[in-house]
């Protein structure tokens, strides 16, 4: 995976916000394979190429658009209901990704401003995070897909601008340095105004990261010196 070449050399953030799934957690193998048992269920699969099409977008949507890809014989209501038994029986199985414990610790040692902004419903974010709730009190602020102010999910901008609202000294957008690993995240992020660090899974085509200001293989390859920040101790 090659990044585009940026130079960051005068870049300076001064506040984070980070995605959930596939960025902070492991859950999307696990979305993949609760979606491919219940495709399954009705002749169907769900291919890599239909995932790249709805990750990031939020429930009802990503449902929808989900439904008329794989040409299922039910409606969005249904395929959520199916999904919610599995969700409730998988989604607290989720892990922490490589790399994001050391960079969460570090921002908080150095009093960075970090946020969550993620297309999940309050329901589902629980139950992912039910083994980590002590890592999930670090974020000054948690914004999820059901939150009232947000009138459009991503790739709209609306989740990161009602979260960049929410930290006390409301600094300007390009202050703003987001962590994303889906396609509709990054075009959210850069509607927003904001850097974006991407973290894509290694089968996304070029094509489809959408120019971040940085790519990534994993998080531990992550320099906050080149964004402004504190670097790392040794």
């Amino acid at each position: 995976m090659v990044a585009e070449v940026v130079d960051h050399s005068n870049a300076k953030y001064t506040h984070v916000i980070f995605d959930m799934d596939g960025l902070l957690l492991d859950t999307e193998q696990i979305y993949t394979d609760m979606m491919g048992q219940v495709a399954s269920k009705y002749g169907k699969t769900f291919t890599w190429d239909i995932k790249v099409q709805i990750m990031g977008l939020p429930g009802k949507i990503c449902y929808q658009k989900a439904v008329e890809l794989m040409e299922l014989p039910i409606d969005a209501d249904q395929f959520s209901a199916e999904l919610q038994v599995l969700k409730n029986e998988l989604f607290k199985n989720a892990e922490k990704l490589p790399g994001i414990e050391k960079l969460v610790h570090h921002f908080v040692k150095h009093h960075i401003p970090i946020a969550v902004a993620s297309s999940s419903n309050s329901k589902d974010f629980i139950t992912k995070t039910s083994k980590h709730t002590e890592f999930f009190k670090l974020f000054h602020i948690v914004t999820l897909g059901d939150n009232p102010e947000i009138k459009q999910g991503k790739p709209f901008p609306d989740i990161f601008l009602v979260t960049l609202s929410k930290f006390s000294d409301a600094p300007p957008a390009e202050k703003c340095l987001v962590f994303e690993d889906s396609p509709n995240g990054v075009l959210a992020a850069k509607a927003a105004g904001m850097g974006v660090v991407m973290v894509p899974d290694e089968r996304l085509n070029v094509e489809f990261q959408h120019n971040p200001t940085l790519v990534l293989k994993s998080l531990e390859d992550f320099k906050p010196e080149d964004f402004g920040f504190p670097p790392f101790d040794e």
